[in-house]
């Protein structure tokens, strides 16, 4: 891994404001990332937060994609990706590319809250040693 855990942030419509306000309650530990992240979710955490972020293309554009080839080619170490299972549109990104991308890379996929959390730990971890 990089000396700075590189990190993307990825959130569909209706899970933006549960990335912002996981991002607030972790930035002390964001902070000393290399964030990336879609283009509106991006924009979004750069306003709300101040964090410099990263961005690539918006979802539909495809943005998700564009994480992809930087997961493929070893440039994310961890990726939260708050999909909304049950209602999520057309046009946002589709979890099922990045997580196998992820999976055949070996790179860490938080997809809820709570995996989110515990991806956090182990940044923390990181970052300590």
């Amino acid at each position: 891994m990089s000396a700075k855990p590189r990190v993307a942030l990825i959130a569909h419509d209706k899970k933006k404001v549960d990335m912002i306000m996981f991002v607030r309650e972790n930035m002390e530990i964001l902070s000393k990332c290399e964030l990336y992240a879609t283009h509106t979710t991006g924009s979004i955490i750069e306003d709300k937060v101040k964090l410099n972020i990263n961005k690539m293309l918006s979802g539909p554009m495809g943005g998700d994609l564009q994480i992809g080839s930087l997961i493929a080619s070893s440039q994310i170490d961890y990726v939260i990706f708050l999909r909304d299972p049950l209602t999520a549109q057309p046009h946002e990104p589709d979890v099922s590319a990045l997580l196998r991308v992820c999976d055949v890379h070996n790179v860490p996929l938080a997809t809820n809250l709570a995996s989110a959390d515990a991806l956090i730990k182990e940044i923390s971890l990181e970052l300590e040693s």
